[in-house]
């Protein structure tokens, strides 16, 4: 695990340099530009070493202003050509930005590859225009809600532009904290300082930073190590020790047993997905409780589940009146999974109801339908232990009775608030899934793509989680294994079939490649 920090505890390590270790700010900037610097050369170089017309670089007039125009200086040292625009005049500037500032002044008469403007208008970024690499170092993590003009307009026409974009620290306009922004600079690159900021993996971060890379400020790996964290980067070892593991002596029940109560006429797919994902993810047995009136679309879709009818009256639907044709499956089961495609019948919200209140202890993960039975603060008159609920953006905002904006401006808290009040763990689908313990700690998944946005990836990650969770281990860590390896299969899947092409049954073809990638040393 990485640990993901907040923008607070990044400012507090600057303190520390300069005020435990006596390290001077211009050193700590210096050592930031050298790093900033070494990763634009290293992606320059690894592009063949093309002809570059210019390096843009915007400059703000605080300390991520700073590192830019020490940057600048690398650059042009390295013999590239650079023009800056800088965002504030000389007599705005202080302490170490002023100085690197002067730094680049000077060169100005020495070198003609450098250019040095004052940003007065939208033209102003004319200089900048045919630049084959923009660098961001306006406000990094100063920024917090929406962005003023004139960064409002100038990130939107800069995004526009055909160029390599590489933000210093954060990209402007993110809030390193929720992950959320108007108006962001976005990034093919980021080159963060210190720590890794938690709001470039989540929400807008995400979409935005690129890929990040990690810069140091010259105050040794052991201070960050030292650090406390509520929020982590899973890492491929992390799935590698978290996968469950096949004990010899095993039979097909002691493997794991999990039964699926998903699928109605409406939505018979989403049920059988569930139960595919289930069987081809390891579960030793995979029961699919089903409509008896449609029970035909089962035995044909299902290859390695078994099919437990309910005698749903040709209504197509699972009814409360329908449980005790399932208790003792559901006894015998390690893990039930209940809820993908089930429907909305005012019958079957009251029997999922009736499951959960039936079972408090009994390993369930939560999905889909059974979500809308306990939307609307629902979820609280049931003891939820054991329970793993799986929701995407707009079903958690359901369960938390708000809108989805109000949830989207930190998903972190919400999450947070959630687990803590229901002792149960959250899975928040999305891009990228994020994962809530009862602890209030948070795992996001860096794995997947926006291929896998489609109907019934989310099922199959329902029938990995129950199958995993059936199998062994501690229950956060089967989740944590179940969300990465998915992830990874839906990866692995678009470099061979493209992004367009990944469907559920194609993603559970890479199960087996996904598997093999992570644990090949203990197969």
């Amino acid at each position: 695990m990485k640990k993901l920090f907040d923008s607070s505890q990044i400012r507090e390590a600057d303190n520390f340099a300069i005020q435990q270790q006596a390290i001077p700010g211009i050193i700590l900037m210096e050592n930031a530009a050298l790093n900033i610097y070494h990763v634009i050369e290293e992606i320059l170089s690894s592009a063949g070493g093309a002809d570059i017309n210019s390096i843009g670089i915007l400059c703000g007039k605080g300390n991520n202003g700073g590192d830019g125009y020490a940057v600048a200086r690398h650059l042009v040292n390295a013999g590239y050509p650079v023009d800056i625009i800088a965002f504030a005049d000389e007599t705005e500037l202080k302490g170490d930005a002023l100085i690197n500032y002067k730094i680049c002044k000077n060169y100005l008469l020495q070198v003609d590859r450098l250019t040095l403007s004052t940003y007065s208008s939208i033209s102003s970024l004319e200089s900048i225009s045919n630049s084959n690499v923009i660098i961001d170092a306006l406000l990094g993590t100063g920024a917090s809600g929406s962005l003023r003009e004139p960064y409002s307009s100038v990130i939107k026409i800069v995004n526009e532009l055909p160029a390599l974009k590489v933000a210093i620290d954060a990209p402007t306009g993110l809030d390193c904290n929720t992950g959320r922004g108007e108006d962001i600079f976005k990034a093919d690159v980021t080159v963060t300082l210190g720590g890794l900021k938690k709001g470039l993996f989540i929400e807008d971060g995400a979409a935005n930073s690129g890929e990040v890379f990690l810069g140091g400020i010259g105050i040794g790996d052991e201070y960050f190590d030292s650090l406390s964290a509520d929020t982590f980067l899973v890492e491929e070892e992390d799935a590698q020790m978290f996968l469950p593991q096949k004990r010899s002596g095993i039979h097909k029940y002691s493997a794991g047993k999990v039964i699926v109560l998903g699928g109605s006429g409406e939505l018979p797919g989403a049920g059988l997905f569930a139960a595919s994902g289930a069987f081809l993810s390891g579960a030793g047995a995979v029961i699919s409780a089903f409509p008896k009136s449609i029970k035909g679309l089962a035995f044909n879709q299902l290859n390695g589940p078994t099919v437990k009818t309910y005698d749903d009256n040709n209504s197509e639907f699972f009814s409360v009146n329908n449980l005790g044709e399932i208790t003792d499956e559901i006894d015998r089961s390690d893990v039930l999974i209940i809820g993908p495609g089930l429907g909305r019948n005012e019958k079957t919200i009251e029997g999922v109801r009736k499951i959960v209140e039936k079972y408090p202890s009994k390993p369930m993960v939560i999905d889909a339908d059974a979500l809308y039975a306990l939307a609307n603060y629902e979820w609280k008159n049931y003891q939820l232990d054991h329970k793993v609920f799986t929701p995407h953006h707009g079903e958690f905002a359901s369960l938390m009775g708000i809108d989805t904006n109000e949830l989207k401006k930190n998903i972190l808290e919400y999450g947070r608030e959630f687990v803590a009040y229901s002792g149960s763990i959250l899975v928040l689908k999305g891009a990228p899934t994020v994962v809530f313990d009862i602890d209030g700690s948070a795992y996001v998944n860096p794995t997947g793509n926006r291929g896998m946005a489609k109907f019934g990836t989310g099922d199959v990650l329902t029938g990995i989680i129950g199958s995993f969770m059936a199998q062994g281990n501690e229950i956060i860590e089967n989740v944590i294994a179940a969300v990465y390896i998915h992830s990874l299969a839906g990866d692995l899947a678009a470099e061979e079939l493209s992004i367009y092409s990944i469907t559920p049954d194609a993603l559970m073809k890479y199960f087996s490649p996904a598997i093999l990638k992570v644990n090949n040393a203990n197969l």
